[in-house]
């Protein structure tokens, strides 16, 4: 019996212990959210004592949780945003009759420049379309066009058309572009579609936003449009008096732009325009919190799967009556909940075989800038980073049946996530809102444009999660209404959080690290030396 008892000794201890199922709950979501969107925090805003206090919370629940700091600073990695605030700014049109003053804030909008405080420029003024140079994409508003020394003047956002994530890209370079054909200023025009969505009157509610951008490793402020001289925004009425004596009216421009896929060919404009700004600087730090899972196999432990979501949130509304906090209990104190219940998982079933990281970033409501600071320094090598998963509102209203992974259909991380949350009874739906392009417009963007297969994961449209996400985007999305009177299905919390932690298992166990499909606009263009992998299908 002892010689039995021995040999079944020793067979057990070859055997690898079992993970332990982790447990997620929902009570401590709901305390974790609760202390994240109170009202003593006030709204969180980037740079404000209630978001750093809210860092320091995270900070604690990541040790609590067994991760390691990772930041710069222990576990925090501070970032500093330089942000450049309007002091005064004028637009002059000379040309196609008297000349016309048009002052900030009344019938145009001028922006601040952060590379030139005291900012002034008269040049010609040249119509570019849209403004997009991107000939292998078949947008070539710049062709037979000479726009050196000149101030372009191009209609705001992108053709009509269907949704389009690699148009809402290159919309984003548009500074960029001008400034690469040489121009020396810009002056954005509405579309008759923009017009409709918001009007002259919505634009002026946020004429006076500082603009912010991140420091980059060398201690200088990214700006791609910094050799700009003068940036604006011209109302119909301004607008108007550009296009005095031009070849083409205003009104013929704007219809065809308002035409499926209506994209009007430049010109130059009979006008010249004088762009005068002037502008102060001053500076805001605040923290991103990181923290490290090191991984299990020796192999694979040096790659790293990034999980995050942003912890900031747009602090308070002075205009407001009543109620003046942005709380963010949804938008985005769910969301760094969820992953600090991620991280406790992790802490009860074992490490991955990839390391991770978590991080809650900051300065995402400022444009996505503490992730564009940290994809561009993460602290270690970035070809380590193997694949980023951010989580950005989940709507935590609802028993939800699916979940999106908005960028999913571009990298092979879509059927991973799919096999991944069948464990949870829940299906991988795609895109319900193309529209939106949200693929470029959340924290995993940053990663995207290095290079790295990213995704946003929320909740999907289904089980009635279409009718609930169109009124929380109407009624409480950015308004003091997202706290934690809402119905808050903190069960469903549970769910999802248990969603991510075996997504990001499979990721970080998996044989082979995520690959951006053979094709692929946005592999081709910012990992264009990795392996691909062909589309299933042969697509």
């Amino acid at each position: 019996m002892r010689s039995l008892l021995c040999a079944a000794a020793i067979l057990l201890a070859a055997v690898p212990a079992m993970a332990a199922e982790p447990q997620f709950s929902a009570d401590r979501l709901k305390a974790d959210v609760g202390f994240m969107a109170d009202d003593l925090l006030e709204g969180r805003d980037t740079g404000s004592r209630g978001h750093e206090i809210a860092a320091a919370f995270v900070a604690a629940e990541f040790a609590k949780a067994g991760l390691q700091p990772a930041g710069r600073n222990g576990w925090y990695t501070p970032l500093t945003f330089p942000a450049a605030r309007l002091a005064s700014g004028k637009v002059t049109i000379t040309g196609g009759g008297a000349p016309a003053d048009f002052a900030h804030g009344g019938e145009t909008i001028v922006y601040p420049l952060l590379a030139h405080p005291t900012g002034e420029v008269t040049a010609p003024l040249v119509f570019v379309g849209f403004g997009i140079d991107a000939p292998k994409q078949g947008f070539d508003d710049y062709k037979g066009l000479d726009v050196r020394g000149k101030i372009v003047v191009m209609l705001n956002g992108i053709p009509n058309g269907p949704p389009n994530e690699v148009l809402a890209h290159l919309a984003r370079q548009k500074s960029a572009m001008a400034v690469a054909r040489g121009a020396v200023g810009v002056i954005a025009v509405n579309t008759l579609r923009g017009i409709r969505q918001y009007g002259w009157a919505r634009r002026l509610e946020t004429a006076n936003e500082p603009d912010l951008t991140w420091l980059q490793s060398d201690g200088k402020p990214f700006d791609d449009g910094a050799a700009l001289r003068g940036r604006a925004m011209a109302s119909p009425a301004a607008a108007e008096r550009i296009f005095a004596g031009a070849k083409q009216s205003l009104a013929a421009v704007l219809a065809l732009a308002d035409t499926m896929g209506g994209r009007p060919r430049g010109f130059a404009l009979a006008t010249s325009a004088r762009i005068e700004s002037r502008s102060t600087e001053s500076r805001i730090t605040s923290p991103q919190v990181v923290g490290r899972l090191p991984g299990s196999d020796p192999a694979l432990a040096a790659e790293h799967v990034v999980l995050m979501a942003h912890l900031d949130h747009i602090g308070t509304s002075a205009d407001k009556k009543g109620d003046k906090i942005n709380n963010g209990a949804l938008d985005n104190a769910a969301g760094v909940a969820v992953m600090l219940e991620v991280a406790r998982a992790f802490q009860t079933s074992g490490a991955p075989k990839r390391s991770m990281l978590f991080v809650a970033n900051t300065a995402e409501e400022k444009g996505l800038l503490g992730a564009e600071g940290f994809a561009a320094d993460p602290g270690i090598p970035a070809e380590r980073i193997v694949a980023a998963v951010d989580l950005d509102m989940p709507l935590l209203l609802y028993n939800f049946s699916d979940v999106i992974a908005f960028g999913g259909d571009h990298t092979t991380m879509g059927p991973v996530i799919a096999d991944a949350v069948k464990a949870a009874g829940v299906s991988l739906s795609p895109d319900p809102m193309p529209a939106e392009t949200i693929f470029v417009r959340s924290d995993h963007y940053a990663f995207v444009k290095r290079g790295v297969p990213a995704i946003m994961l929320a909740t999907g449209f289904g089980n009635g999660g279409d009718k609930i996400w169109e009124s929380f985007l109407r009624t409480d999305y950015h308004q003091p209404s997202d706290d934690m009177k809402l119905p808050i299905d903190w069960a469903a919390g549970a769910k999802f959080a248990r969603v991510n932690y075996l997504i990001a298992r499979q990721i970080a166990d998996g044989a082979d690290r995520p690959r951006w499909y053979q094709g692929d606009y946005f592999g081709a263009t910012f990992a264009p030396n990795a392996p691909k992998a062909p589309r299933s299908g042969g697509k």
